[in-house]
């Protein structure tokens, strides 16, 4: 698989997680949970998604890239990452208002995923 294909699925894919991330974060915290919990209940809903296209399309070499194995290994770095991100989102709710923290979401989500990018090729799907 070439690292540009790979790269290009995985953006988009990428947006469509951020996507429902967002919303789903917006929409939990709008109606009054708790910043961290809102992150974290965006998150799985965007790391749902994420694993099973990551898996099936980004990462896919001659299958589906998939399993309770590759599913381990993607909780232990999707966890360090949540708590990276959490931290990040609730420090902004914290200091400057939740509106901010909305609209700090992606920014926050976007730098991540650059990192995440090369553990999701070397660590969990390889």
């Amino acid at each position: 698989m070439s690292l540009l294909r790979q790269g290009t699925h995985y953006v988009l894919i990428g947006l469509l997680q951020l996507l429902l991330d967002w919303l789903v974060f917006v929409g939990a915290t709008a109606l009054g949970m708790p910043v961290p919990a809102g992150n974290i209940t965006g998150r799985v809903a965007g790391a749902l998604l994420g694993f099973w296209l990551n898996g099936r399309i980004t990462f896919a070499r001659d299958g589906a890239r998939l399993g309770w194995h590759r599913f381990g290994r993607f909780a232990v770095v999707w966890s360090v990452m949540t708590v990276l991100s959490t931290w990040l989102v609730a420090t902004v709710a914290h200091s400057l208002g939740l509106q901010w923290a909305w609209l700090a979401k992606p920014l926050v989500e976007g730098g991540l995923a650059a990192v995440t990018f090369f553990l999701w090729r070397h660590v969990v799907y390889r």
